[in-house]
């Protein structure tokens, strides 16, 4: 692991004309607009993570439930990355990763911790998008051959292979830039697809059942679990990383991008969510578009846009281990230099093999959902960053301000524990219900 110390920092002016220190980093920072990375943003949470949240939160909380926990999630999830946002610059250090602000605020042991949750979190997220492209591939050959030959996991593996091929390709985040634009169509193309098929199918359907299914026991570990699911929906675990490519000023440009992204990139997550559980009621597939029926183009159409945008939106949240690795290595210069490209190829791969074998042996997308957003996404996004403000701003808040962020530490403290519980039963369910390296 790097140690902050040995970091080599330099000295930037900000447009207040402070100086600000910058660690090193072999990634490119300070050169995207709040434009591009709003985009960046709206990408991961239009991935095609979105075809499964008509199952993995509609089903388990109901219409009321469902619907008030999604509009909360998007708020106080907005309120939480902005509290981050806002400490990017704190103490005359830009803190272009998420660790180096925890260690700069709470010190070395901080640190350590919170470069564990973040790349636990950040690993399983990638390991959610190998699955998703693996279930889009297999979408696509059922609808042209019903042999069953091939199985879901021989699909994870050509997923993650893609996945890597992708990653040699791309050496940093700010490299995407065109590939934003196609992410973006792509998400297009199979969020309308799903989106006008299930409207059409849903006019023709009987009337659904819009019930919470199971027990009164199942039902309260699935609402807990669904709950973890919501924070999932709309946070990367990672946003110092994605603010640290932004143009200066970095505070301010990062919450145009913020509110860019929880305004008019939510909308499609709405529509997906709510309209293939109107369709589908409790029938709904974990895979939108396993439930919709329709011309067999337009469904490959989409089946092959989720594929190629979730190829992307990895690369983004593996974004971060990259730049460890390439600063920790001197990965610098020309990309296609034999040494950088060599190390990708190795480095980068060995991390995607070891994420695709997981995935392939698991591929319960609803549950690494809960269970990401329970040991992960809480803490990262809600506990640390309240009590992160609380510590910084300390001499600034009022008595109520401090109260109002304790209860949030308290209270997001008490879901991330309830929601790994519910998380880790309902893996084990279905580690019963199905083999290792299953045919979802």
């Amino acid at each position: 692991m790097e140690d902050q110390r040995d970091d080599r920092p330099t000295k930037v002016y900000s447009d207040q004309q402070l100086a600000i220190e910058i660690p090193e980093t072999a990634h490119q920072i300070s050169s995207d607009s709040w434009f591009q990375v709003g985009f960046v943003l709206t990408t991961g949470i239009n991935s095609a993570y979105v075809l499964g949240y008509s199952a993995a939160v509609m089903v388990p909380l109901g219409w009321v439930g469902g619907v008030v926990g999604l509009i909360l999630a998007t708020a106080i999830s907005l309120y939480a990355n902005a509290l981050i946002a806002k400490l990017h610059e704190f103490g005359g250090k830009r803190h272009i990763r998420y660790r180096d602000l925890a260690g700069f605020i709470y010190g070395r042991k901080a640190y350590s911790l919170t470069w564990v949750l973040q790349y636990v979190n950040l690993f399983m997220i990638n390991v959610g998008y190998v699955i998703l492209a693996g279930q889009a591939l297999k979408a696509t050959y059922v609808l042209f051959s019903d042999d069953n030959a091939m199985k879901l996991p021989y699909f994870i593996a050509i997923a993650g292979f893609a996945c890597g091929l992708f990653a040699i390709c791309i050496p940093h985040l700010s490299a995407l830039r065109i590939w934003l634009g196609f992410s973006t169509f792509f998400s297009l193309v199979y969020i309308v697809i799903a989106f006008a098929l299930s409207l059409r199918d849903g006019i023709r359907a009987p009337p659904r059942d819009y019930g919470i299914p199971g027990s009164d026991i199942s039902r309260v570990f699935t609402t807990i679990g669904a709950s973890a699911s919501l924070v999932f929906a709309f946070n990367t675990g990672m946003l110092p990383e994605i603010q640290a490519t932004v143009r200066q000023p970095v505070v301010g440009n990062m919450m145009k991008a913020l509110y860019f992204q929880f305004t008019v990139g939510v909308l499609p997550l709405y529509a997906v969510a709510f309209m293939g559980y109107w369709a589908y009621g409790n029938d709904t597939a974990g895979y939108l578009l396993n439930s919709v029926n329709g011309p067999v183009w337009v469904k490959t159409f989409a089946n092959i846009s989720a594929f190629l945008q979730t190829v992307i939106a990895l690369h983004i949240f593996a974004s971060p281990m990259y730049e460890y690795l390439d600063t920790k290595y001197g990965i610098k210069g020309n990309a296609l230099a034999v040494k950088n490209l060599s190390f990708r190829v190795m480095v980068r791969g060995s991390y995607l093999a070891v994420t695709t074998l997981l995935a392939a042996a698991l591929p319960f997308i609803g549950d690494f959902m809960a269970l990401t957003g329970a040991i992960s996404t809480f803490p990262l996004t809600f506990i640390l960053a309240n009590h992160m403000y609380l510590v910084a701003k300390r001499n600034k808040l009022t008595s109520m301000q401090k109260s109002w962020h304790w209860l949030n530490v308290i209270f997001f403290g008490f879901m991330s524990a309830a929601a790994a519980v519910a998380a880790l039963r309902l893996i084990a369910v279905d580690s019963k219900n199905y083999s290792i390296f299953a045919d979802l």
